[in-house]
């Protein structure tokens, strides 16, 4: 567990995710201790479910409302939601308030205005801009800037952030803007078709030869190295924020 010296300032809620639950919990883990060194308090609601992401994408708006004002109530009041996946984040600030643009509720337009990225919100809410933070060799990472966090500014938080870490260097690939493929429900609708787009994605990153793939949404690294290692090219692979976690110079002034 990271230590820190740094006192209370801010109190946050933690959008844990699914993705998390079932696979990730490293990510949410790591969003946790980052955030408690940053002198961040972490909130985690235990009665949270989903965001809603599925259904909404599956066109079951009914069933997605129901998620989404649920997920409202869970996360109700002044506190900032930080979410480790960008994917979940712009559901909450995009997705939810979108399909009640004919009859907004009020705790889903607040929830949308107080949701954040984790590494969006530790370098544009909390204003940390540079990572003191070291690998102990040099380390090429490639970076994979989702569909969903395109908009925003999490890539280049989380590209600004990487960077600054010493030892590290972000190698750019082929088709950088191009979609993984998985896109949800998209996938499983469309799997040779998602599999296919993975794959020449991973063609383009592997030529790039990185020590590690990473980014801010976990449902595509789980996409593409799912496949790179179906093929049998399997990389080196975590979210953003256990970077930062695992590079951190604890002893150093942020």
């Amino acid at each position: 567990m990271i230590q820190t010296e740094r006192p209370i300032e801010k109190k946050v809620l933690l959008m844990g995710t699914c993705l998390c639950d079932a696979f990730y919990d490293e990510a949410a883990k790591a969003t946790v201790e980052v955030l408690e060194h940053l002198g961040v308090e972490v909130i985690f609601p235990e009665n949270q479910t989903c965001c809603g992401q599925p259904a909404f994408n599956s066109g079951d708006w009914v069933a997605s409302r129901k998620v989404a004002l649920y997920t409202a109530e869970v996360f109700a009041g002044d506190l900032p939601v930080i979410v480790p996946s960008g994917s979940c984040a712009a559901m909450n600030f995009h997705g939810n308030p979108l399909q009640f643009e004919e009859c907004p509720d009020e705790k889903v337009t607040s929830l949308a205005k107080r949701t954040w990225e984790v590494i969006d919100f530790i370098y544009n809410g909390l204003g940390i801009k540079t990572w003191k933070g070291k690998f102990d060799q040099p380390t090429r990472i490639a970076f994979h800037r989702s569909c969903h966090s395109r908009g925003t500014d999490s890539g280049d938080a989380v590209v600004n952030l990487l960077s600054s870490i010493a030892n590290a260097e972000i190698v750019s690939f082929g088709q950088g803007e191009q979609c993984c493929g998985f896109g949800g429900t998209f996938s499983v609708t469309f799997p040779h078709i998602s599999g296919r787009m993975g794959t020449l994605k991973m063609d383009h990153i592997l030529e790039a030869k990185p020590d590690i793939l990473t980014s801010g949404d976990m449902s595509c690294l789980m996409h593409l190295t799912g496949l790179a290692r179906a093929q049998g090219r399997p990389i080196r692979h975590c979210h953003a924020i256990e970077i930062l976690r695992d590079t951190l110079l604890v002893s150093s002034s942020l």
